[in-house]
């Protein structure tokens, strides 16, 4: 449900990426006293269409989101369990490889789905082979085996530490190895694989009747003439069976291949590694020496581990730049990448502080490949709409292919990484006052899932500093992070909530907890408009109210009163209406509130109460007539007459644009009317519907007019 357009926001980026590296650590930008904040109708649109997928829900949290974006992934016990992953290990150690291992390999080797085929000629033909993909794929594996299948035993693996230049001089003197495998080769801007260097080993291979397979990741300082041969892997599903089938026997195997837990783990994406440790698993659970439980949470310790080794990896192996852009990722997961990427810079420079405060080196503006930053972090892009303050547009987004990912690494970086904790606050922070929603909203999810993890320290660092700030932005984005923190089920968070809603020390606090209470009211009504009460009968006994507070209790209760618990909070409303002069104050100026929402998806702006009415009074819901009877007393209040006035108006206004509106409003003025005088207001507003500055007269009017007076004739 959408209603009025957002009001003007800069969204601008927080910064330019490449000169961040030049501010001062210390310079946060300047905010005005007070600044005045979005409507709390916008931040639930906000939440909505900018939170992740599995944080976006309606209605009640029934524990289902909380399983979906987090569940046992962040909390639960944890059985660690270590497996051989293949049969030959990651050595990058020079020398030569048993012939029975390699008959092992080719055993469970798995061509079908590969260009294995094409590649063996290509060997037998040109003697030397470069070998390309992404790590974990089989490429070692693969250049075994061709070198087994063309006959180039035994077989002697070279150091990977050898320059390209210095490769040809491995082979002056004929060995007895006929073939040579190089794994891993380093390739960099100054040590670049050229033509030549192939040229020249060709030589040497022919001369000692040999072959020779390099692998090494995708680079761009490859020379195109050399015409690397990319290496896909074969499914994980064709390796996993080829391997119970030949280890377990063909009965086991297909027993084993039913289980449930075999079928979401091979809808997952899973490395060629990761696929062998399960077979060696499986196999032990089919003989008993594991059970089910590890079988089930084989994939997600997998995950997990994947996660810990990319953060405990040398620079050399994973930048610190690539570190950050992980965590943005996080964060930013099924977002655009080039935000992604740009926000990854940020939090890269901050974490460069961290570690050499006086490093302001400027970031370079060029040099990552978008293929091999998405190979290591294991994801991928696809286009997609994005819906921004300017209607949808088209974006290229990112996101990692497990979508369990995000939760578990913010969970290792905050946890397992706590030197990481400033630089991550500092960027939070800059974050939650960008003027672009998606990046707050994406903001407020991340410090969610960093209050699941360690509520205590993401309230101390984050979340209450925020709720305290005079940046208006940074305070909304408090709300959305407690908002969503409670989605998917952050302990406490209620209990937080409420006890901000009573405080009249710190009232941006409460402001932001007011907010707060008409996001996740609806899930506890009772206790929300309770809480909320309590504030406005709070602020009516001051001699000077705290205007940020009295202005969002209205708010929140429109909020609430438009939810799906509305009847709920209405009849709650008309419960306490006569109860003390704060209690009808509190329910009149939210229902006048409610009343000036509309619903732009109608396409007339139909008003939103308006409707409710109208479903009401069908349905003979007591809510009918408790709109009625609100809005008849704010009509007759001294205080809201003239506000309550302004939504009738309003009402015509759109009536004269909807005909759904007409009817409902036509059905809706007779239920006003129980006093000549009351008869006589709505007829003037009627006459005069623009009310006394005049303006052209609709014709919607003349026929509620006449509907109102045959109604009641």
């Amino acid at each position: 449900m959408s209603t009025q357009t957002p009001e003007a926001e800069a969204p601008g980026p927080v910064t330019d990426a490449v000169d961040i590296t030049d501010q001062p650590a210390e310079r946060e930008p300047k905010a005005p006293a007070e600044e005045r904040a979005q409507q709390a109708w916008a931040t639930r649109r906000e939440l909505n269409a900018h939170a992740p997928r599995s944080m976006r829900f309606d209605g009640t949290n029934d524990g289902v989101v909380a399983d979906l974006i987090v569940g046992d992934v962040v909390t639960g016990d944890k059985t660690e369990i270590n497996y051989l992953f293949g049969d030959l290990g990651a050595t990058h150690a020079s020398g030569e490889i048993p012939e029975a291992s390699l008959h092992r390999l080719a055993d469970t080797f798995v061509a079908d789905g590969t260009p294995f085929e094409s590649l063996l000629e290509r060997l037998r033909e040109e003697r030397v082979l470069v070998l390309t993909g992404a790590p974990f794929t089989g490429r070692r594996t693969a250049a075994l085996m061709l070198l087994h299948r063309v006959g180039a035993t035994p077989v002697h693996a070279l150091d990977r530490e050898t320059s390209p230049a210095d490769l040809s001089r491995q082979f002056t003197t004929p060995g007895k190895a006929r073939g040579h495998l190089l794994c891993d080769l380093v390739i960099r801007r100054d040590q670049p694989l050229r033509e030549a260097h192939l040229l020249a080993l060709r030589s040497r291979m022919k001369e000692h009747n040999g072959y020779l397979v390099i692998t090494t990741g995708h680079s761009p300082y490859i020379e195109s003439d050399i015409r690397p041969a990319p290496w896909s892997p074969p499914a994980a599903e064709a390796v996993l069976s080829a391997r119970l089938h030949r280890q377990a026997g063909d009965e086991a195997a297909r027993r084993l291949l039913a289980l449930p837990a075999v079928t979401e783990f091979l809808a997952r994406d899973h490395q060629l590694r990761e696929v062998a440790g399960y077979a060696t698993l499986l196999i032990r659970h089919a003989q008993g020496a594991a059970d089910t439980s590890q079988v089930e949470r084989y994939s997600l310790l997998r995950l997990e581990s994947q996660i810990q080794e990319w953060f405990e990896e040398a620079e050399t192996t994973l930048p610190l730049r690539e570190k950050a852009f992980l965590i943005t990722l996080a964060s930013f997961d099924g977002g655009p990448y080039a935000l992604t990427a740009e926000l990854s810079d940020l939090l890269y420079s901050e974490l460069r502080r961290t570690g050499d405060p006086d490093h302001n080196e400027r970031i370079p503006v060029f040099g990552t490949h978008i293929g091999k930053r998405l190979l290591d972090a294991r994801a991928q892009t696809r286009p997609a709409t994005e819906d921004t303050e300017w209607g949808p547009v088209n974006q290229l987004t990112a996101s990692f292919k497990d979508d369990r990912t995000s939760p578990v690494l913010l969970r290792e970086v905050w946890t397992g990484h706590p030197s990481a904790r400033p630089a991550l606050v500092k960027w939070l922070g800059k974050l939650a006052n960008d003027g672009r929603p998606l990046v707050r909203t994406r903001a407020a999810a991340t410090v969610a899932v960093l209050a699941y993890t360690d509520l205590p320290s993401a309230m101390a660092l984050v979340i209450e500093p925020w709720a305290l700030s005079a940046q208006a932005r940074q305070r909304t984005t408090a709300v959305s992070a407690l908002t969503l923190a409670h989605r998917i089920g952050a302990p406490n968070i209620p209990r937080i909530i409420d006890g901000w809603s009573t405080d009249a020390g710190e009232p941006r606090r409460c402001w932001v907890a007011i907010r707060a209470q008409g996001l996740i009211g609806p899930e506890r009504p009772k206790e929300a408009v309770a809480a909320l009460r309590a504030q406005a009968r709070l602020q009516s006994g001051k001699g000077k109210p705290d205007q940020l507070v009295a202005e969002e209790l209205p708010e929140s209760v429109a909020l609430l009163l438009l939810s799906l618990k509305g009847d709920e909070i209405l009849t709650d409303l008309l419960r306490t209406l006569d109860d003390h002069r704060s209690a009808f104050v509190f329910a009149v100026k939210g229902f006048l509130a409610a009343c000036r929402r509309t619903d732009e998806r109608a396409g007339h702006e139909r008003p939103l109460v308006l409707d409710w009415y109208a479903r009401a009074a069908h349905d003979r819901n007591p809510s009918a007539p408790g709109i009625v009877l609100l809005l008849r007393t704010a009509l007759d209040d001294r205080e809201f007459t003239t506000a309550a006035s302004e939504v009738l108006r309003s009402w015509i206004t759109a009536a004269d644009r909807d005909e759904a509106a007409e009817w409902a409003l036509a059905a809706l003025l007779p239920a006003l009317v129980t006093t000549p005088r009351e008869f006589d207001r709505l007829d003037y507003l009627l006459r005069k519907p623009q009310g006394d500055d005049g303006g052209p007269h609709t014709a919607v009017a003349d026929r509620l007019r006449s509907a109102l007076t045959i109604r009641l004739a």
